[in-house]
């Protein structure tokens, strides 16, 4: 059976990757670029476009405040992308944000980030593929009459793509990232030359049209909180800014320089083309509108139902390219193409921060684990799952899906940047040498710059677009803290239950002979309580068994088991491709295959839960071992319980329910509750 559910897993995501293979996955600058950075190069497809629509509100006229608007973009974007710089350098293990904060300001800061980040990832991933519907569905219209349904099978997609490893998608992504560069670039020098050389008229596809605006003659307080939405929303373009200080370790050697020329180079491009785009949307006279249906005006009467409102970058290319041209095409194929793969720059985010998060207690073990393609499968599973909701929900509508995003992202930047300021300061105290002391002041006005500027712009996204959906990114945050902690005080408790004394593990009571292999993860009670039952059974043979996946704590397990004097031997089995329940039973069969006439006994230490939630972090291997087990002739299974303290609830809750029970329904079961019958039925029932 597993080897028919083996063949299509092979199929799909490719032959399993040994451990030792991992090197073989590390990127270089050429490859991350589009891995990494895709989401802010993507941007330029629709960040102009939020812009315009925002000031789309006060008519045409208030288009004239967007190349500021883009002025204070690109300030910031050198802002954090220089912040980040210090970053990479000051932290390479691949924490990024939460690591920063979580070290420099404590464990809420750093959850506090590490929500902020969760959440922005899987909106990054749902606007990302809705822009991508529909800059697709202008040339493809059953896209944009199955909005969800598009989206949806390409969140699928993309994630069998991602489980297939990081390098092997990044090789694929690469491609239509830089075709999409390339494009722009071509478009912005085409545009250029024709207007400013050849003095060429080139007019967008709207340029006829006029806007109705919603509140006519804006000004004072009205105007200024206008423009700072509309600065909110071209903002999008630094979403994903963050992922490379997150991936550093997936760069090759020397990880912290290729990242920061990395971070450079994404800064350049991505400035480059917002600035390109919107000076050439002013010059083409594109109109956008937040309601084009109602506010756009053809002829004096507006557009109706019917018009669909293409992207700014699709206006521009017309007006520059020619509608339908050999150009046009290919760039609006990789505008979509972009659009669709900007969302694997949360694909490398999220897994990875998940299994740092994983790694320090706050989300379930298993998503701390990579699968058989080195990447973490769980944690891409994860998002992707989270993603198909979120676009199901609000229809893949992206103008709804980015009122609730940056949020998240300008959180994390403001508290990462406050934490680098005391991270300076610490090592400043400490500091004498003259050269190294004015780097680090050098860098810290850098952090306190990034600080102040991103903190501020969080302060205008929460102002401007709380009411019109952020709110729902603050309550996803807020449940990722609530979720994260409530699973870290649950871990902590359980280690803090389970920590092993210095109690002899050899005072159990002594059961009867077997032969004994004990499974070992770890030294705590639950493993010494499954030693001593094993040991004191007088069997012919007993040893420990562990499973070897990750060197660290193997390691780690045989020194405090000798320093411990456990007179038990530790067997450590090889487990190149990281699984748990094959070199188990491969070891157990082949002990059968030595003896046969000889029975095999398992011992499993397990925890005994009492909340349904529990079980959902605990057992899970176990449970899959005795799965395999069980079919496994001449050998038994034998589980070794340890009582957690919430087992108590569940013994309670069984209690309660025992004394409803009649006498003898241990053998028969409970006896139903019946409705009073009708005495006709009664004496019907006695005749018979």
């Amino acid at each position: 059976m597993s080897k028919l559910t083996d063949i299509p897993k092979r199929i799909l995501i490719g032959r399993a990757l040994r451990s030792d293979k991992l090197g073989e996955t590390l990127l270089p600058k050429r490859i991350a670029l589009p891995v990494f950075a895709s989401d802010p190069l993507s941007s330029v497809a629709y960040a102009p476009g939020e812009v315009l629509l925002v000031l789309s509100v006060a008519g045409v006229s208030a288009y004239s405040y967007s190349p500021w608007i883009a002025v204070a973009v690109v300030v910031l974007m050198f802002t954090v992308v220089a912040s980040y710089r210090q970053n990479v350098h000051a932290y390479p293990s691949g924490g990024g944000d939460y690591e920063v904060a979580n070290v420099n300001l404590g464990p809420r800061a750093g959850l506090t980030v590490a929500s902020a980040l969760l959440v922005d990832y899987v909106l990054t991933v749902a606007v990302s593929i809705s822009s991508g519907v529909e800059n697709l569905g202008s040339a493809v219209p059953f896209v944009v009459e199955h909005k969800e349904l598009s989206a949806v099978a390409i969140i699928l997609l993309l994630t069998l793509m991602n489980l297939r490893g990081v390098r092997e998608s990044g090789k694929l992504f690469s491609i239509p990232t830089y075709v999409f560069v390339a494009g722009v670039f071509l478009l912005l020098a085409w545009g250029a030359y024709r207007g400013l050389v050849r003095g060429d008229d080139m007019n967008a596809p709207t340029a006829g049209y006029e806007i109705q605006p919603e509140h006519t003659g804006l000004a004072g307080f009205a105007l200024v909180f206008l423009l700072l939405r509309a600065f909110s929303s071209g903002c999008a373009a630094l979403t994903g800014v963050e992922a490379i200080s997150n991936g550093v370790p997936a760069f090759r050697k020397p990880k912290s320089r290729n990242a920061a020329t990395t971070l450079a180079l994404m800064g350049g491009l991505a400035v480059t083309m917002f600035c390109g785009i919107i000076a050439l949307a002013m010059a083409t006279d594109v109109k956008m509108a937040e309601n084009p249906a109602h506010d756009l005006l053809k002829d004096g009467k507006p557009v109706g139902e019917d018009y669909t409102q293409n992207p700014v970058i699709s206006q521009v290319a017309a007006a520059v390219f020619g509608d339908g041209t050999f150009m046009f095409v290919v760039l609006a194929a990789a505008t979509a193409l972009v659009l669709f793969l900007a969302a694997n720059t949360a694909y490398n985010g999220f897994p990875l921060l998940g299994s740092i998060l994983a790694q320090d207690r706050y989300l379930p073990r298993q998503l701390h684990t990579r699968g058989d393609r080195l990447a973490f499968s769980n944690g891409i599973v994860l998002l992707a799952g989270a993603a198909a909701v979120l676009v199901y929900i609000y229809g893949a509508d992206s103008t709804k899906l980015i009122q609730l995003y940056i949020v998240g992202v300008f959180v994390s930047f403001t508290l990462s940047q406050t934490g680098m300021v005391r991270h300076w300061n610490r090592h400043l105290r400490t500091e004498r040498d003259p050269a190294a002391r004015r780097r680090m002041i050098r860098s810290r006005a850098i952090n306190t710059f990034g600080a102040f500027f991103t903190g501020l712009v969080l302060v205008v996204v929460l102002l401007t677009k709380f009411t019109h959906g952020a709110w729902v990114a603050l309550l996803g945050m807020v449940i990722f803290y609530v979720t994260m902690s409530a699973i870290r005080r649950h871990y902590d408790g359980v280690a803090e239950e389970l920590t092993a004394d210095d109690a002899p593990y050899d005072d159990a009571v002594r059961p009867s002979r077997v032969h004994a292999i004990v499974l070992v993860s770890k030294i705590h009670k639950p493993t010494l309580r499954a030693l001593a039952y094993a040991k004191l059974m007088r069997s012919d043979k007993l040893e420990a068994v562990s499973v070897g996946v990750d060197a660290a704590e193997t390691k780690a397990l045989q020194t405090e088991w000798h320093e411990r004097g456990l007179d038990v031997p530790l067997k450590v089995l090889d487990s190149p491709y990281r699984e748990i329940t094959r070199p188990v039973i491969d070891y157990v069969k082949s002990l059968r295959r030595e003896s046969p006439r000889d029975v095999v006994s398992v011992y499993i230490p397990e925890y005994v839960v009492g909340r349904w939630y529990e079980h959902l972090l605990h057992n899970q291997s176990a449970l899959r071992l005795k799965g395999r087990l069980l079919f496994t002739p001449g050998v038994m299974v034998t589980s070794v319980p340890w009582q957690l303290d919430s087992s108590e609830l569940a013994r309670k809750r069984a209690r309660k329910r025992a004394e409803w029970n009649a006498p003898g329904s241990v053998r028969r079961g409970p006896v139903p509750v019946q409705q009073a019958q009708p005495k006709e039925e009664k004496k019907a029932a006695v005749k018979k």
